[in-house]
């Protein structure tokens, strides 16, 4: 038991730190919330007054009466106009405080991903991460803005309520508190139904989501290979499953109300037989008006107190969404920058790999031994089969990975001792694969860099060939693109990517991967010149694909399951008949 409940209180203890700047907003809350308590747990007891000194004492006059039941009534219209203004007051500084709180931790969770290095994406799902940002926070939401200063408002009010009755009649309260023990365990009891129900829920919600990702995503290969039907049949599986557990938080719900209305009703009976018996047995210190004032409390009483039982379930359900997120917070930083980054002035000269020894996972070594250096200005290619570390070179240079063995260096400084944010600057990537985000066309070139006016990221469009198809787009620059740049051929989005990359004018580095594959030759050609513009007097990394490239390059590295068999020009490399001969045959037989 007892290492189910550390961790518990640990993670509150450290969900409540984020509390800790608004702690004198949270004094003040507290300090509503005691006021709220005191005000209109109080108005019973002027029920009370105005039954037994209004309505039944007989032995005052008439005008007597009416004098007292006006002041009265005065100050319980008072007392509850201030007490109401009071609760709404706390009950907004408390959403104030409970929304500042979930924008600091979904800020400090977004923060982190920004922070993590790309093997950690590798292996974290999208949906996943989603998660914690989404669905952990919001159910973190309810218990930060309703769960802690609920807790406290609904002990106060118990609290409180609890008080006024043992002073009005302690006989009264002792019968109501003899009742409580089983109330309670049966509270428990459905509580922890609906607990396992909700668990449930999130599990099964979990499993429809991916699958609703996994097929909307795969629509294509579904379509294509008439899946339809079994796609529609595993979806139907999983919805029932998901509806099966509605259902039965829904039967928890639907007893654990009726247990609350249940055990008032129980209250409301025994007090007022109680009550009415030892007043028609003249018990002193008992009346009417006590007894009035008292099944008011009862009234009052089981408000907090399946509140807080319900609150219980939501403790739980938070906790477990906090055990996700803090443990993605928790997660080791790798790569990072170091505490005293060469000055970004020093990013430039020669390119090095430094018998380089770099594995994904463990030693499964993708780069083995490997050793070259490219001069500035210089256009290196790379070619390889799949899998040969074509690919990786890149990501290491720009530190998206570190190496395990050697080093990569840059005018004789490692990459490692530079901030990643200098080092990323200074390098210009295009990919195979475009990205585009949800945005305008002059955004997706920006990327919102201030410091770009229109006419540098027009400059940049025509410089790359992109300018021509922009211009009669339905809105030119301010066409807005859908997700993944929707609507616009491969060739379109990578040209629109070129002209992001020379907006953003790389100084020393422009590293390409591939970025010809996949489009028609029409279109290749406009990305060769592109690409001439966007290399020249620039150091230039190509993964090669296509043989214009390959032919054209300063210097070219052939590799083969990581390691590097060969380099020289493209005519030295033909010239030895060896296995990058039997490369360039390969890709000149391919069909474009």
């Amino acid at each position: 038991m007892r290492t189910d409940t550390q961790p518990k209180r640990h993670l509150a203890r450290r969900l409540l730190l984020y509390a800790l700047p608004y702690r004198r907003s949270l004094l003040v809350s507290l300090v509503l919330i005691l006021a709220v308590s005191v005000l209109i747990n109080y108005l019973p007891v002027l029920i009370k007054q105005l039954t037994d000194f209004c309505l039944l004492d007989t032995a005052a006059s008439a005008e007597v009466r009416l004098d007292r039941l006006a002041h009265i009534s005065l100050i319980y219209l008072i007392i509850a106009v201030v007490g109401y203004v009071l609760r709404y007051l706390q009950g907004m500084l408390t959403a104030w405080i409970g929304q500042r709180i979930i924008y600091d931790l979904r800020m400090a969770v977004f923060k982190k991903a920004l922070r993590m290095q790309q093997a950690w994406f590798d292996r974290m799902p999208v949906g996943t991460l989603i998660t914690r940002v989404t669905s952990d926070i919001e159910r973190l939401e309810n218990f930060v803005t309703e769960g802690v200063v609920g807790t406290v408002a609904d002990l106060f009010m118990l609290l409180g309520i609890m008080g006024y009755m043992v002073v009005i009649s302690p006989r009264l309260s002792a019968v109501l508190f003899a009742l409580l023990p089983p109330l309670f365990a049966l509270l428990v009891l459905v509580n922890r139904g609906l607990r396992e129900a909700n668990r449930q829920i999130r599990k099964r919600q979990a499993a429809l989501n991916a699958l609703l990702q996994e097929d909307i995503t795969g629509m294509p290969t579904i379509q294509l290979f008439n899946r339809e039907p079994t796609a529609k049949t595993d979806f139907d599986a999983h919805n029932t499953g998901l509806r099966a557990a509605h259902f039965e938080e829904v039967r928890w719900f639907s007893i654990y109300f009726p247990v609350i209305e249940t055990g008032q009703a129980l209250a409301i009976a025994v007090i007022l037989g109680a009550g009415g018996w030892w007043l028609l047995h003249g018990v002193s210190m008992l009346t009417i008006g006590v007894l009035i004032a008292f099944l008011a409390y009862i009234r009052d009483f089981f408000r907090p107190l399946g509140s807080l039982s319900d609150k219980a379930g939501a403790f739980q359900v938070a906790m477990a969404s906090a055990e996700r997120i803090f443990e993605l917070m928790d997660t080791p930083e790798t790569n990072l920058d170091p505490d005293r980054p060469v000055p970004g002035g020093g990013i430039g000269g020669t390119i090095a790999f430094e018998n380089v020894w770099f594995a994904y996972e463990k030693e499964n070594w993708v780069l083995k031994d490997l050793s070259f250096s490219v001069e500035p200005g210089q256009v290196l290619a790379v070619v390889g089969a799949t899998g040969a570390g074509k690919s990786t070179i890149i990501n290491l240079i720009g530190r998206f990975y570190d190496v395990q063995r050697g080093r990569v260096t840059i005018g004789g400084t490692d990459v490692r001792d530079f901030s990643k944010a200098d080092l990323r600057s200074r390098i210009g990537y295009i990919f195979q694969e475009p990205f585009l985000f949800a945005g305008s066309v002059a955004d997706n070139i920006s990327l919102l860099n201030s410091g770009l006016t229109r006419e540098d990221i027009v400059r940049a469009a025509q410089s790359v060939n992109a300018h021509k198809f922009i211009s009669v787009l339905p809105a030119g620059y301010a066409t807005i693109l859908n997700e993944r740049g929707g609507g616009l051929s491969l060739g379109q989005k990578q040209l629109i990517v070129m002209a992001r990359t020379l907006a953003q004018n790389p100084e020393l580095l422009f590293v390409l991967d591939e970025a010809t594959a996949n489009v028609d030759t029409a279109t290749e050609v406009l990305i060769q010149d592109a690409l001439g513009k966007l290399m020249r007097n620039r150091t230039s990394i190509v993964i090669a694909h296509r043989l214009s490239t390959i032919r054209y390059a300063d210097r070219i590295l052939v590799m083969r399951h990581g390691e590097l068999i060969d380099s020289g020009t493209h005519d030295e490399l033909m010239a030895r008949a060896g296995y990058y001969r039997q490369l360039y045959e390969l890709l000149r037989q391919a069909p474009v």
